[in-house]
């Protein structure tokens, strides 16, 4: 099955390598999927999870992600980023940076962190097959 991949999940996927360890080794965590694994590695049934994720999300919070983009600049590629950061708990996201600042208050920012907050945190491993999986 062939899935249309838009900027906004390109980034998320592209995201999601970059800050996951492979494990590969146990006393440092390994290095960063993004290293030694890209998006062709990832599980069909992982892929799909994370196009039907980031579909929702941009569905959900469009009016959103286009005040970010008016009153910021944030493009597709820097929110695909920030949807895996900030539904994961990492120290960036939403919640901070460029969207802390609208109209002095921050109300883009937390509307986009507490929309994917309800998305709940998700992680990546990989499978004895070598594919990466989401737990």
């Amino acid at each position: 099955m062939t899935h249309e991949i838009d900027a906004f999940t390109d980034a998320y996927i592209e995201c999601a390598l970059w800050s996951t360890n492979d494990e590969s080794d146990p006393e440092t965590g390994g290095d960063p999927m993004d290293e030694n694994y890209g998006p062709e590695d990832l599980d069909p049934d992982t892929l799909a999870k994370m196009i039907a994720d980031c579909t929702k999300f941009q569905t959900d919070n469009a009016e959103l992600l286009e005040q970010a983009f008016e009153q910021h600049g944030q493009g597709d590629s820097s929110c695909g980023h920030d949807f895996w950061l900030t539904r994961n708990g990492h120290g960036a996201g939403f919640w901070d940076g460029d969207y802390s600042h609208d109209h002095g208050e921050g109300v883009i920012g937390k509307a986009l962190t507490d929309a994917s907050k309800e998305f709940g945190e998700v992680w990546l491993y990989v499978g004895d097959d070598g594919k990466i999986y989401q737990g």
